[in-house]
Parts: C-alpha cells; sequence; structure tokens
C-alpha cells in the first residue's frame, strides 16, 4: 500500500496536534505547581521565582510516603490474582471450550456493560456486611471481581488465536492440560499477560471512586483515592494541590514509559491477529 506525501503530512500534523492536547495540561499543571503559594496563576506564564519547595510540601502535607506504601499494598493485592484468574479463566474458554463455554462467554461480555457507578451502592452495604469497610480489602476485592469481565476477555481472545498444531502435537507427546498450559500456551502469552498487567496497574492506582466510598482513611486509599482528602485540605492552595496531583501521576508515568514497548507488542500482536 503506497501512501501518498499528502497523507503522510496530514498523518503527521494530526499526531502533532494529539500530542499538543496531551502535554500542554500536564505542562499546565507543572508551571502551575511552581508558583509562590497561596496565588492563583493563570495560564502559562513560568514564574520569576520557582518553588521548587512546593513539591516537598505536597508530599509532606499529604503524607505521601504513607499513600505510596497503602497503593503498593493495594497493587499487590489486586493484579497478581487477577492476573492468574483470567489467565485460567481465557485458557478455558479460549482453548479447553468446555460445555457450556459460549453462555460463560456471554454473561462475561454482560459484565463489560457494567459500569462502577451502578454497583457502587451495593458494594458499600456488602463490604459493610462483612466488616471491611476501611480496609484495603474493600478495594481489593471489588476491583478483583470488576475487572474480571475485561480481564477474561482479553486473555481469551489471546487463547483462541494459538494454533492448534502446538496443543495436538504437545498432547501426542504425552502433555496434559496442566502441562499443556504452562510449558506451552503460558510461555507464549507474556506479551498478553505484560500489556494487561500494565492496564490493571495503570486502573488501580488511579481508582478513586472505590477508595473515597468504602475506605474514610486516607492512608488506606489508593494515592488517587488519598487526592480527595488533600483536595479537601489544600484545595484553596493551587499550586500546592498542583504539586500533589503531579506526584500522584508520576509513577504511572514511570510505569508506562519503562513498559511502553511491551504494551504496544501485544496491541500489535491483537491486532494482526485480528
Amino acid at each position: 500500500m503506497i501512501v501518498s506525501r499528502r497523507e503522510t503530512v496530514v498523518g503527521r500534523v494530526l499526531l502533532i496536534v494529539l500530542m499538543l492536547v496531551t502535554v500542554v495540561p500536564f505542562v499546565s499543571l507543572f508551571v502551575t505547581a511552581l508558583h509562590e503559594p497561596g496565588t492563583y496563576p493563570s495560564g502559562l506564564e513560568w514564574p520569576e521565582t520557582p518553588y521548587w519547595s512546593n513539591f516537598v510540601d505536597a508530599f509532606q502535607a499529604a503524607n505521601m510516603g504513607a499513600l505510596l506504601w497503602s497503593s503498593v499494598l493495594i497493587e499487590i493485592g489486586v493484579v497478581p490474582v487477577a492476573l492468574l484468574i483470567a489467565t485460567l479463566a481465557g485458557f478455558a474458554l479460549g482453548h479447553l471450550r468446555p460445555p457450556g463455554h459460549r453462555v460463560i462467554f456471554l454473561t462475561f461480555l454482560l459484565g463489560l456493560t457494567l459500569p462502577f457507578q451502578a454497583v457502587i451502592v451495593p458494594l458499600y452495604y456488602q463490604m459493610r456486611d462483612l466488616g471491611l469497610l476501611n480496609t484495603r480489602w474493600a478495594i481489593i476485592l471489588p476491583l478483583i471481581g470488576l475487572y474480571m469481565p475485561f480481564a477474561v476477555m482479553w486473555m481469551r481472545a489471546h487463547f483462541v488465536n494459538m494454533p492448534e498444531d502446538l496443543s495436538e502435537a504437545a498432547r501426542i507427546d504425552g502433555a496434559g492440560t496442566w502441562k499443556l498450559f504452562t510449558r506451552i500456551h503460558l510461555p507464549l502469552s507474556t506479551p498478553a499477560l505484560s500489556s494487561l498487567g500494565i492496564l490493571m496497574f495503570l486502573w488501580t492506582w488511579n481508582q478513586f471512586l472505590l477508595a473515597v466510598v468504602l475506605v474514610s482513611d486516607p492512608t488506606r486509599r489508593t494515592m488517587a483515592g488519598a487526592l480527595g482528602a488533600f483536595q479537601g485540605q489544600w484545595g484553596t492552595n493551587v499550586p500546592l494541590l498542583c504539586a500533589g496531583s503531579l506526584l500522584i501521576l508520576t509513577p504511572t508515568l514511570i510505569v508506562f514509559l519503562i513498559f511502553q514497548r511491551q504494551f504496544v507488542t501485544a496491541l500489535m500482536q491483537g491486532a494482526l491477529k485480528g
């Protein structure tokens, strides 16, 4: 397929516009965070005296050391468990295809249409009855369940496109189902698993609604969820609020930059298979 010079130029212009639309808000946050505390900056005007100490003050005021530890604990509780369950379920639905797998598939497909906001009230009463309100389990357990429809569909789409010849050859050599899964399919699933893990990491880190509704103690929330309490305390101090927001965004940006190649590879692999 030959691409004309005009199409190339238009594509590059669109990419530059999209890049500016994405980057400008972060630049605005950064510039605002460097202004004098208590002021109300306007636009993208660089301050005469940058207040780099705003980042230190925001880190201390929001108790971000405790928030970082809480977010890490929640990530450890959500991402590995969700990946394990989704991989096993995706392998069963996409490769083994047991009786009734179409009904199960449709059930997960319906789960994709269920927004978090629609289940937040039932989740609150359920966590209250279980005695888990104001604990990290009130975030971990619902997130695992709410991630399942997408995660299972993601892994099923990977396993359903695996060549049948590999499984047939392994079974001829005497491999059972578990050995087939662990020795053949799982090593070939690294791109799909890594990209799904990145997505769930980002979603969990940025989870706001469940953290605010189900956990009242800011130090037991995710960092994004604790931003609500930070905003309530320092909402009139715009530079400090912007500095805190950037500190919360930094870990997710670092993770995406480190693993962006694996993420893009998995997306391209899925597109080519589709």
